[in-house]
């Protein structure tokens, strides 16, 4: 009986290198690559970019980047993404008039990882999300789509950059959808409404003809916040006020609201030997919750979160990496 083995990674911004730090782990325990591991991988905004950097093939059809160079994006490039100058500080206030950054550093740091790499290159199936703020739906970047049908198929730059662009932070994306009509959408991180794309990860591989019987499904977090919201102050916030901490309470409600419905349709550690999901993430203790907290300080806090979800985890990232290979 073959296994259908999924990987899905939620978005979380700089928060990104506790699921890389994961991703790492299982490279150097498993002696193979992510690609090479699991049969669907799903991301939403920084998991996109991860999930899209796990699938890139290089020019002999193997994966063009390991776990470890996908952390060293994060490591290396995190300041230039959230980095702004300050006169983007003075003319957007902070994020409530105009977009935080400028999406230029994060578009060029995406053409160089990803190039002309479409959708349908992918060494595996691989959907990101998004968001389309023209037509108020959901659309979902998916290479079996790209693989049908060219107007399905995108750049992978062009697919990580809009489930990446998260309001406040960066600008939508418009990204053409019929060439021959100049259909475009407007779209934005996928987050807005799925940021555990895990429940996505799974609809599709049912849709697909997998069994849920037979199907493997490992869910990586960035972190869970633990910074309250005082009711004191929220109940005299106007739009204004709640413009920022609305996103992340949004993000984090529904990525709970996931991981509690897969663990009861396919069996998280409760079921033990027949064990089916698994999901890994913490109550952040060491690091910042900022999506944008990119310095180097930080992002060495977030690194210890991800040892601290191994340390912690070490009898079921065994199980699991034995199920995986």
């Amino acid at each position: 009986m073959s296994v259908y083995k999924i990987l899905s990674i939620d978005g979380g911004g700089i928060r990104g290198v506790i699921p890389a730090v994961l991703l790492q782990y299982l490279e150097a325990e498993s002696g193979k690559a992510i690609a090479d591991l699991f049969d669907l991988i799903v991301g939403t905004s920084t998991g996109g970019i991860l999930a899209a950097g796990a699938t890139v093939p290089d020019a002999t059809g193997k994966p063009k980047y390991s776990a470890t160079d996908l952390l060293k994006i994060y490591e290396d490039h995190g300041t230039e993404i959230f980095s702004r100058s300050f006169w983007k500080g003075i003319v957007s206030a902070g994020g409530m008039t105009d977009e935080q950054y400028d999406e230029e550093a994060l578009e060029n740091l995406l053409d160089r990882y990803f190039g002309t790499t479409t959708l349908k290159d992918c060494l595996k199936p691989v959907i990101l999300t998004s968001y389309d703020i023209e037509a108020r739906a959901p659309y979902f970047f998916k290479s079996r789509q790209a693989l049908k049908t060219d107007t399905r198929n995108h750049f992978l730059k062009d697919a990580a950059r809009a489930t990446s662009a998260a309001p406040t932070y960066f600008e939508p994306e418009m990204v053409m959808t019929e060439p021959d009509t100049g259909l475009q959408r407007a779209l934005i991180d996928g987050g807005v409404f799925v940021n555990n794309p895990a429940m996505c990860a799974y609809t599709e591989a049912v849709s697909e003809g997998a069994d849920p019987s037979d199907m493997l499904l490992v869910s990586l977090g960035t972190g869970i916040t633990t910074r309250k919201i005082p009711f004191d102050e929220a109940k005299d916030w106007g739009a204004l006020g709640w413009v920022r901490p609305i996103i992340s309470v949004m993000m984090d409600g529904t990525a709970d609201a996931t991981d509690f419905h897969l663990d009861l349709i396919l069996g998280g550690k409760r079921k033990q030997n027949s064990q089916r999901y698994f999901r890994f993430d913490k109550h952040l203790t060491h690091a910042l919750d900022d999506m944008d907290a990119a310095h180097s300080a930080n992002i060495q806090a977030l690194k210890k979160e991800g040892s601290s979800i191994i340390d912690d985890n070490k009898q079921e990232l065994e199980k699991l990496i034995n199920l995986l290979t």
